[in-house]
Order: structure tokens, then C-alpha cells, then sequence
């Protein structure tokens, strides 16, 4: 079968059994059994593709399995992570994130730097790619993300895997940047989240009863670990900014920044003096 018969097949399986993007998902599937990039498809459009791998495809994105899980990799900013079940997807809402943050970073020249909840080292790999004078540290706790971690920061000199509880900051020397997107959703809103959403693992979905528990974490137990002048960057819900600015209470110039669509998103503040 070609890789053009073969998508439009993807495409009226999917559309018959309800699954939404039929097309993206399709081609998305198509490219990476070809391995290429999608927009490297219509050139390829008469290679081979194996009928059998492709249906098996298929038929976990029809479970209900994350494209992102079936596929195992996924691109963020400038590069392409490995994923897969028991680590949190990249989303391009954190791209906004990991941009603010790394302009910050080019501006410092040699620093440290902390990605807490690291996950898939998405955040954290990004910036060290982009900032090689910088030492960056990833600290997560679960194991499965571990394994994607730990393969995503394999050969980059300046990135450091920790494996560790935030609420733990012993042995750790100062940074001079705090990056994170931690667990934000509050406990009982889970299971009404998307059915691929819930394929994700809850660690780092579950922010707690009101979703804030590690806002007050990071405040609590990491503003003693930033430098003077030390710059925190985090990934918010769309409707925590205000709650957020009352718990920051180590920091000073808190700002809440909006995403495309109007939400709160990110927060960026500086460690008191």
C-alpha cells in the first residue's frame, strides 16, 4: 500500500469511528512509519508503507490513545522528545514558557538553572540546547518519566537529570533561574478532562484540591534557592492568576502573562531582596 492510499484510509477509519482530526492524525501516522516530517509528505506520497504496522496504528488512536503515545515522539520548540505512557505530553502552550525563559537565560551568560517537574526534559533539554553556557538541572521523582527524561537530555553536556521530590531541596546549590510547569489541575476535575487527556499519568496532572498545592511548594521551598535578582518562571491554569499572585509571597514583581487565547498562562516573578 502507498503512503497515499494508506492516509486515506487512516482518514475514513478515524472519521467512522469518531475520533476528531482524522486528517492530522492520519498523516501524523503516515510520516512517522515513513520517517519523515509531515510536511515532507507529498514527496513521498508513493513510498511503501506496511499495511499491518499501520493498522495497529490505527487502532490505538482509536482506543483512545494519545497520537503523541502512539507515535512516541512528539516536536517542541526546537527539537523532538521522546514520549510515551506515564510522562506528560509537550503542549505549545509551554513553548511560550521555555521562549520567555530562555531570553532571560541568553541574557545572564554562565547560570544556573532548575526545570522542576521536569517530566519529559521538554522545558529544560529546550533551554539547555539553546543556552550552553547555562548548567540546567531537571529534577523529577517519577520513574516512567525518568525513562523518557533521561534518553531526551542523553549527550547534552549541559543538562543535568536529578531524580528527586521538589519538596526536597537538600544538597542543592542556588540557581540563578527557576523553571517550571508543574501538576495544575485540581483533584476533582480530573475526570471530566478529555478521554486522551486521562491517558496521561495523574502525578503530574493532579495539582491538589484547588490545583495550587505546588505554587505554594515552589514559593515555600524554592525562593530560599534562587541567587539575588533570581528570576522564576512558571506555567499556570487559565484561571489561577490571581490565586497565584497571593501566594508568591517570597517574590516581588510578579506578572501575569496571557496566552493566545486570552488565558492566564505564565508567571514571572523575581526573588526578594
Amino acid at each position: 500500500m502507498t503512503a497515499s492510499e494508506a492516509y486515506n484510509y487512516g482518514v475514513y477509519f478515524l472519521s467512522c469511528n469518531g475520533v476528531d482530526e482524522s486528517e492530522f492524525k492520519s498523516l501524523c501516522l503516515v510520516c512517522s512509519l515513513l520517517g519523515i516530517k509531515n510536511n515532507e509528505y507529498p514527496m513521498h506520497k508513493d513510498d511503501d508503507v506496511i499495511m499491518k504496522r499501520f493498522a495497529d496504528l490505527l487502532w490505538r488512536v482509536k482506543s483512545g490513545e494519545p497520537l503523541q503515545y502512539v507515535i512516541g515522539k512528539w516536536d517542541f520548540y526546537e527539537s523532538t522528545f521522546y514520549v510515551g505512557k506515564g510522562v506528560l505530553i509537550p503542549r505549545p502552550e509551554t513553548e511560550e514558557l521555555c521562549s520567555l525563559a530562555i531570553r532571560h537565560i541568553k541574557s545572564l551568560g554562565k547560570c544556573t538553572v532548575y526545570d522542576l517537574c521536569a517530566g519529559s526534559g521538554c522545558i529544560g533539554v529546550s533551554v539547555a540546547k539553546a543556552c550552553p553556557d547555562a548548567v540546567v538541572y531537571m529534577i523529577e521523582k517519577s520513574a516512567d518519566a525518568m525513562f523518557y527524561l533521561l534518553k531526551n537530555a542523553q549527550d547534552i553536556p549541559n543538562a543535568k537529570v536529578i531524580c528527586g521530590d521538589i519538596k526536597n531541596t537538600e544538597e542543592l546549590k542556588k540557581a540563578d533561574v527557576i523553571i517550571s510547569n508543574p501538576p495544575y489541575i485540581k483533584s476533582d476535575e480530573i475526570e471530566a478532562l478529555q478521554s486522551e487527556v486521562l491517558h496521561e499519568p495523574s502525578m503530574a496532572l493532579d495539582g491538589g484540591k484547588d490545583g495550587l498545592d505546588f505554587y505554594r511548594i515552589i514559593n515555600d521551598n524554592w525562593s530560599g534557592m534562587l541567587n539575588d535578582n533570581g528570576h522564576l518562571f512558571l506555567e499556570i491554569g487559565n484561571d489561577q492568576g490571581k490565586d497565584i499572585l497571593n501566594i508568591l509571597t517570597d517574590f516581588k514583581d510578579v506578572n501575569v502573562i496571557k496566552d493566545l487565547y486570552g488565558n492566564d498562562r505564565i508567571v514571572t516573578a523575581i526573588k526578594k531582596d
